[in-house]
């Protein structure tokens, strides 16, 4: 009887705007991750471009965690709400932990394999970003949502193997002399290949929230 009551009441659908909003800085925030990697513009600019749209992420999450306490209806179940807001802030989360890394260490040159993964955080996010306002109307979107979560798994594997290969050329280049420029480089392949990670755990739970609700 509860459920039917449910059903009838209006839905809250301001989750939905907040969910795009958050989106959007995260997209932002991978595109500055392609530029700064790509060697284009001002490095110090792109890296401070990241941490304010974390910090407008990080508001957002909080806004939504918010409304789930708050709202007694929700567009499918609170606990996916808060996986999916969490797993996206996680992404632009491990982006500002690499610009700290960079600017730690004053990193402003880059492998051609860093460069091809800062491509593919930026794709990844655009494929994220597509992807959340589908979830409106998920019953008519389930086809290309399941298409853009296995399109995000691809990604994330040519990740895997750019961060294996990167490995391998630093210890080729600094194995036998270098031995910080190796710990640097190998700890923002890392750093790299975590973020496209956090990027494949939101088209997880973008999958997962429509088997459910489909």
């Amino acid at each position: 009887m509860i459920s039917v009551f449910k059903k009838l009441m209006p839905r809250e659908d301001k989750f939905f705007d907040l969910f795009e909003q958050h989106a959007r800085t995260v997209q932002g925030a991978a595109d500055a991750m392609r530029e700064i990697f790509g060697g284009h513009g001002d490095l110090e600019a792109h890296c401070q471009k990241i941490v304010d749209l974390e910090n407008q992420a990080d508001d957002i999450t909080r806004e939504v965690l918010l409304a789930v306490r708050r709202s007694f209806i929700t567009p499918f179940d609170r606990g996916d709400i808060k996986d999916l807001i969490q797993s996206m802030d996680d992404a632009i989360d491990m982006m500002h932990k690499t610009v700290k890394t960079l600017r730690r260490f004053e990193q402003k040159t880059f492998d051609p394999g860093m460069k091809e993964m800062g491509v593919l955080i930026a794709e990844a996010a655009r494929l994220i970003c597509e992807a959340i306002p589908l979830l409106d109307k998920m019953g008519s979107n389930a086809q290309r949502l399941t298409a853009i979560a296995e399109e995000v798994t691809r990604v994330e594997g040519r990740s895997d193997e750019l961060y294996e290969q990167g490995l391998k050329d630093l210890f080729r280049a600094h194995g036998n002399g270098n031995a910080m420029a190796y710990l640097i480089g190998s700890e923002i392949y890392s750093e790299l290949e975590k973020v496209v990670d956090r990027f494949e755990d939101v088209a997880n739970e973008i999958s997962g929230i429509v088997i459910e609700n489909v």
